[in-house]
């Protein structure tokens, strides 16, 4: 008996051969599994670079501060203009981060057991305007691991407005994000 099974079904990644056809980009909206986060001091180039060469898309801008690139289906990289002149400069600075997802009722027990391992940092989780806790990692390799889980979402809240602002808005339900709200991509 194995542990592993074929689950080739939710993977964009078509079967290898020589008639494999690449799949569209995709542009709905779900909770990320994981992400790349790339620290940029000038989100226009970077964009023109990720979309024009590599064959990304603009998913969502926040203009001045974020924008979200999509392929295919959990092919996804946040760029971020970079905090400070000094910390880009930083030699020891992570030059990007890996964001990962886990449900709110894991989050401190991930952050203490990375704390109980005596290596790296780990930050106080924090609130973020698009609605999910965090807690920052700082692991033994320099590497920056982001640990996100989604709040449950309230609708007169400032992480609402904060998404609303950028063209997201709930679905029906409130569960899930609606798509078709959403500000065509530039």
């Amino acid at each position: 008996m194995t542990d592993y099974y074929d689950a080739f079904e939710i993977s964009p990644v078509p079967a290898p051969g020589p008639d494999a056809v690449a799949p569209q980009p995709y542009r709905g909206i779900y909770g990320m599994p994981a992400f790349v986060t790339v620290p940029t001091a000038d989100l226009a180039a970077s964009t023109e670079f990720w979309t024009a060469g590599l064959g990304f898309f603009e998913l969502f801008t926040i203009p001045g501060t974020l924008v979200h690139l999509r392929r295919w289906a959990f092919q996804d990289v946040l760029l971020v203009a970079a905090e400070r002149e000094a910390e880009r400069a930083r030699a020891d600075a992570p030059a990007m981060t890996y964001t990962f997802a886990c449900v709110l009722p894991e989050l401190d027990a991930i952050a203490e057991a990375c704390r109980a391992r005596g290596t790296g940092s780990v930050s106080p989780a924090r609130d973020t305007a698009w609605n999910t806790r965090d807690v920052e990692v700082v692991t033994p390799e320099n590497a920056r691991i982001v640990v996100t889980a989604a709040k449950p979402y309230e609708p007169d809240s400032a992480a609402a407005r904060s998404l609303a602002d950028i063209g997201i808005a709930p679905a029906p339900d409130g569960h899930r994000v609606d798509s078709s709200t959403r500000k065509a991509p530039r």
